[in-house]
């Protein structure tokens, strides 16, 4: 049987734009509260929220902002984001997510790459100064005529300036907008390379919010903690648009992830979901005064962002009361989302799979060489199709065509296996396989096995360059407090007989944090180069393979 799934059309998709949907959720849902911002108290029903978004469209059209410009958005989760997410949607205009960390380099090349008119900004956020940075590559930035940061009296004067204008040409504006319009650029991470910008519709974002929501049985009576970055889809799109979709609450915890602040949101909030990647959920578990919140409305949530450790996700359920809790799996390009877990899966499935395919989408698993779609069981590359796969990355159709196929198939770079059930499981990128004296060795299985030692909080596995057998195993590993040290034969002894010789991890660091990008990921790339730098493996590095 082969590797290919398509998903459920039972449920039609939603035809209509981003600001024709926050309208008719407010039509319905109007009194409701739409928003919370912990760190200032702040808080919008439907109709306020509404409101506001459309002064916020209206002050940007006084601006000169118009259907197809590009506005760009630099700042942590805050309510403002949420404004202008809705607002250049209503207005047709293909807001640009530009990654809080970002120093000048990287935001000179997004706001030349975008060709960003409009930059709307924090005016500093953690140890980084945005007014000095924008001023510093403004003048090689010839698109970009006007920057609002966030709180100044130019911020107001937009917000008053649309409070008091005519609403007409908003509607007018609405009534010329498509489904398939491009709303949004958002930056690959770009951990090799210069970040590439997926372009997305309203049809892309929207239905990925609303089948989100779906498969975590969201209603207005949700309240959706969402401590994940508004820049990424996780955020603005799983979190904001599977609100919004279905009349739940937005609840931003704080402007950067910080755990005790997203137990306290909520604990005091009433939470029913909770988002995060891996690393979130083990932090917050990690607390030492974990146990002292009152997390008993939780009912769902989603992990998602990268790989799930078994192990925590059990932890989620059982110690956090998250029943319901689902696993989603995707990447920017797929809006994100393309499989996720059911409520009503096993704990096993719910725990050690992605799920099953999305409504209203195909997925295969191919021959990373040959492109044929591999038999159930057997690994290959993720593919997927449908409504959610991007429009193409920005400006460069050459990196779109070797991404999507000609027949519309996103190859997606991660190794996945799909068992008889339609149940899909990630086993580890194309590029992060190691071949170890040609064995292929998939690190997320050792990793999940390392998971079951007591003292192992975290681990991540790469490979290194090895003179005999091409490549050799290394763990990077995070120990509970108060551990013994472990050292490698500890751990060669631990996994001596549970796993394959050729799958035992050679060397072992320990670490009190990992490499990583905003979002959560591993940046298995930097792992790697600072093991050749500390093992003395430089003349294994340089042999040449075929």
């Amino acid at each position: 049987m082969e590797s290919y799934a398509a998903g459920s059309t039972a449920t039609p998709m939603l035809d209509e734009t981003i600001g024709a949907n926050l309208d008719r959720a407010t039509a319905r849902v109007g009194d409701r509260e739409a928003l919370v911002e912990c760190a200032t108290g702040r808080r919008w029903t439907y109709r306020e929220l509404r409101a506001d978004v459309d002064a916020c469209a209206l002050g940007l059209h006084a601006l000169g902002v118009r259907t197809g410009d590009r506005v760009g958005i630099w700042a942590p989760n805050c309510a403002e984001w949420v404004l202008v997410q809705f607002a250049t949607a209503k207005l047709g205009a293909i807001l640009v997510n530009i990654n809080p960390a970002y120093r000048t380099h990287e935001l000179a090349y997004v706001l030349k790459q975008a060709g960003i008119s409009v930059l709307v900004s924090s005016p500093e956020f953690r140890t980084s100064d945005y007014r000095a940075m924008v001023e510093e590559v403004a003048g090689d930035c010839p698109d970009l005529r006007e920057t609002v940061f966030l709180g100044d009296p130019a911020w107001d004067a937009l917000m008053a300036t649309g409070h008091a204008a005519d609403p007409a040409p908003l509607h007018e504006i609405g009534g010329g907008l498509t489904p398939d319009d491009p709303i949004n650029i958002q930056y690959t991470s770009g951990t090799t390379g210069f970040p590439k910008g997926a372009t997305l519709s309203h049809r892309n974002l929207l239905n990925n919010g609303y089948f989100v929501g779906e498969g975590c049985g969201y209603t207005e009576e949700d309240r959706i903690c969402i401590p994940v970055p508004y820049y990424h889809c996780f955020g603005m799109g799983m979190g904001n648009l599977g609100a919004v979709t279905h009349g739940a609450t937005m609840v931003i915890p704080a402007p950067g992830f910080d755990p005790a602040l997203t137990l306290r949101a909520v604990q005091d909030e009433r939470c029913t979901s909770l988002y995060g990647v891996p690393t979130m959920f083990i932090a917050e578990l990690g607390l030492p005064d974990f146990a002292d919140y009152d997390l008993s409305t939780l009912r769902t949530g989603i992990m998602a962002g990268s790989p799930c450790p078994v192990e925590v996700m059990k932890r989620v359920v059982s110690e956090m009361g998250m029943s319901e809790v689902t696993i989603c799996y995707g990447m920017t390009e797929t809006s994100p989302v393309s499989t996720q877990t059911g409520a009503d899966d096993d704990l096993d499935r719910r725990t050690a799979t992605v799920g099953r395919v999305h409504p209203h989408l195909e997925v295969k698993i191919v021959d990373p060489v040959t492109g044929a779609t591999v038999q159930r069981g057997e690994p290959g590359e993720f593919c997927t199709r449908g409504y959610s796969v991007m429009r193409g990355y920005w400006n460069e159709p050459d990196k779109t065509a070797e991404a999507i196929d000609a027949e519309g198939w996103m190859h997606t770079g991660d190794l996945a296996t799909m068992d008889e059930h339609g149940y899909l499981n990630i086993v580890g990128r194309i590029k992060d396989m190691v071949i170890r004296g040609g064995e292929n060795v998939y690190p997320r299985e050792i990793e999940e096995f390392l998971y079951t030692h007591p003292d192992v909080v975290d681990a991540q596995v790469i490979g290194v360059p090895d003179e005999r057998y091409g490549e050799e195993l290394m763990a990077w590993v995070r120990l509970r407090p108060g551990a013994e040290p472990m050292t490698a034969e500890s751990l060669r002894a631990y996994c001596s007989g549970r796993l394959a010789h050729y799958k035992i991890p050679r060397y072992v660091k320990l670490v009190d944090e990992f490499p990583m990008t905003v979002t959560g990921k591993i940046r298995k790339m930097d792992m790697r180069q600072t093991s050749i730098d500390e093992l003395g493996l430089r003349s294994a590095a340089a042999i040449r393979n075929a």
